[in-house]
This record gives structure tokens, C-alpha cells and sequence, in this order.
């Protein structure tokens, strides 16, 4: 399937749509006790059971739609299913807490393995989005490695030593704030390294 260009924000809304809807409905059901199958589930482990499906249906339209996936979607996916499914099956909410953590690994250690053979992988997935210098990719790379095992550690701390209402505040807010604020200051890299393709072109 040919990729496909879509609206920006149908495309934001499939991709944050699910994350969002997860805060909400916890906040709606977080202290309320539901009896299925004579087994007490208490209202975080209902909402991951919503948000697991949920999550399923906007990838695979966003996949149907633009007729591609990332390989970093493709991961967040099956993380998703497999932890998601593992704190419903078992009733312990302390697997989904764990999702962010495995994903923030999984992201440093291939990035780390790329740098170790003096590639970017990083410029692999987003070269077209921002044209940089091999310097650039390598110096943005290293700096990204670094800021996921931050956040996986940051993660583990939060989970184990905050309440799961703070948790999913830091999930939700927390963590997309943090990439967001990361990229801002990489000003440096971008403005060195990437005037450099305007320079081949001429």
C-alpha cells in the first residue's frame, strides 16, 4: 500500500485520541469498583481494558488511511497490547505502568546500538522531516539516547513512589510535555547543522 498524506489533525487526534480518552475516563472512574465474572476490577484496570482496543482501532485506520505505520507506532502497539493485556488478565495495574518504561528503553538501547556502529538510526526514520548534516543526526542521536533512558528512569521513579492519579497525570502531560520541551532546545543542532544541505544545493 502507497503512503498516503492526510489531514494533520485527523492524524493528531488518531494518535493522541486514545491517550486522551484514557485520562478522561479515569478520572470518571478511578474510585469506583466494577464486579465482572464475581472478580473486583477496580477503575484503572477497566479504562486499560478500553484504552488496549481503542488503541488498536486508531492505528489500524491511521495505518489504513495513510498506508503506513512507523516503526516506532508499530512497537508503542504491541507494548500497549502486551502490557495493557497483562495488568487486565492479571489485575495488576503496575504492568501498564510499566509500558512507558519498556518503550523508553527499547528506543535508547536501538538508537544506542546505532551509535555503537557509528550510525543514526534516528536520521533513518526522520530524515525527511528534518534535513541535518550526518554530524547533526549523530549529535541528535546521542542526545535523544541519553533523554529516553531519562524518561525511563523518571517513569519508574514516579509509579513507584506517586499515587496512580499523579502517574497518569505524568503520563498523560508529564512525559509529552518533556519530548516537547527536548526538541525545543536542540536549536543549536538544527541551526548549525542543518544550513549545511542549503550549502550542497548551491
Amino acid at each position: 500500500m502507497a503512503a498516503r498524506e492526510i489531514n494533520p489533525m485527523l492524524k493528531s487526534a488518531l494518535e493522541l485520541g486514545p491517550v486522551l480518552a484514557f485520562f478522561v475516563a479515569y478520572l470518571l472512574l478511578k474510585d469506583r469498583v466494577f464486579m465482572i465474572a464475581g472478580r473486583e476490577y477496580g477503575g484503572f484496570i477497566l479504562v486499560t481494558a478500553g484504552f488496549v482496543p481503542l488503541m488498536m482501532l486508531t492505528t489500524g485506520i491511521l495505518w489504513r488511511l495513510t498506508g503506513k505505520l512507523s516503526k516506532m507506532q508499530v512497537v508503542t502497539l504491541v507494548l500497549v497490547v502486551v502490557f495493557g493485556g497483562l495488568s487486565v488478565w492479571l489485575n495488576d495495574e503496575r504492568f501498564f505502568k510499566l509500558k512507558p518504561t519498556m518503550i523508553y528503553l527499547i528506543f535508547a538501547a536501538i538508537l544506542g546500538v546505532g551509535l555503537v556502529r557509528g550510525e543514526s538510526y534516528l536520521q533513518v526514520v526522520m530524515e525527511e522531516m528534518m534535513p541535518l548534516a550526518p554530524e547533526g543526526w549523530m549529535a541528535l542521536t546521542r542526545r535523544l539516547c541519553l533523554f529516553f533512558f531519562a524518561l525511563a528512569a523518571t517513569n519508574e521513579i514516579v509509579w513507584r513512589t506517586m499515587s496512580t492519579e499523579s502517574w497518569v497525570w505524568f503520563k498523560t502531560f508529564g512525559l509529552t510535555a518533556a519530548v516537547f520541551v527536548f526538541f525545543i532546545f536542540q536549536g543549536d543542532i538544527f541551526r548549525k547543522y542543518g544550513e549545511q544541505d542549503d550549502d550542497k544545493d548551491t
